[in-house]
């Protein structure tokens, strides 16, 4: 595949957290969102789904934080899934983090995935205009995919890319199977961030655990930044942060904690 970024293009060295287990990691993550929160007035943070921010949620929750100043913005959202459904990212939103913290509806935000299939096209747009009027992502989290893809943005897709609608690979649908009563209740289609939408928050921090992601952690750390592994567009954006267990981490010379 050609590479996708002009060699002059300027990359970064990211900052790399590691913890011997995942919930160190997670922890650490936690410290800084907490931190943001109650020195960020107004704060807007960006936040992911899945199984791997799940601690970081819980940890996150066990803080004596005020979020009655913040606004979220999540990644993605299923396409046709009603918002109460149980596998609805906002569902997965209001278990683990909203409804611990008091966060209400009017200061959350997903794509809208639900419209008609014609309005799903507009929804990207809107949805970006919707960050741009809150000021912009603060801190946006991040986890990743075993092919390095982030938020629905998968091996392919351009780092110019903005929020829209996607198609599910094999690969992210098998994974997020285990979800679901069975892989036919899988959704197909997602509204996402695109790669240029994720890079315009100012901060950026990463939860990456286990063997089973270490490949991908390694693609983006030290591979070529292009669009066979869309994590590795991080190292074009100037405050990026990887929080890591020793199972995924890979040899890096920004290694900032072994403890």
């Amino acid at each position: 595949m050609n590479r996708l970024v002009s060699p002059n293009t300027e990359t970064f060295s990211p900052q790399v957290v590691v913890k011997d287990v995942s919930l160190g990691a997670s922890a650490a993550a936690a410290d800084r969102f907490a931190e943001k929160i109650a020195t960020t007035s107004d704060c807007v943070l960006g936040l992911a789904t899945g199984g791997t921010p799940r601690d970081f949620y819980r940890l996150l929750a066990e803080r004596d934080l005020c979020f009655s100043g913040v606004t979220t913005f999540n990644l993605d959202e299923y396409v046709g899934l009603a918002h109460d459904h149980p596998q609805s990212y906002r569902s997965y939103m209001r278990t683990h983090l909203f409804e611990k913290v008091g966060l209400d509806d009017r200061q959350t935000h997903f794509p809208v995935a639900t419209s008609p299939t014609s309005d799903l096209q507009l929804a990207g747009a809107a949805y970006e205009k919707e960050i741009a009027a809150a000021g912009g992502i603060d801190l946006q989290l991040l986890g990743i995919g075993r092919n390095g893809h982030i938020a629905f943005n998968e091996p392919g897709a351009s780092r110019t890319s903005r929020t829209r609608v996607v198609h599910l690979t094999e690969s992210t649908i098998d994974a997020n199977a285990r979800f679901f009563d069975n892989r036919d209740q899988v959704p197909r289609q997602a509204i996402s961030m695109g790669i240029a939408s994720i890079l315009d928050a100012k901060e950026i921090a990463v939860l990456a655990f286990g063997k089973q992601k270490s490949a991908a952690v390694a693609a983006s750390l030290h591979g070529p930044v292009d669009a066979s592994c869309p994590a590795s567009f991080l190292r074009l954006h100037p405050n990026v942060t990887w929080y890591l267990d020793r199972d995924a981490m890979t040899s890096s010379s920004t290694e900032k904690s072994n403890a």
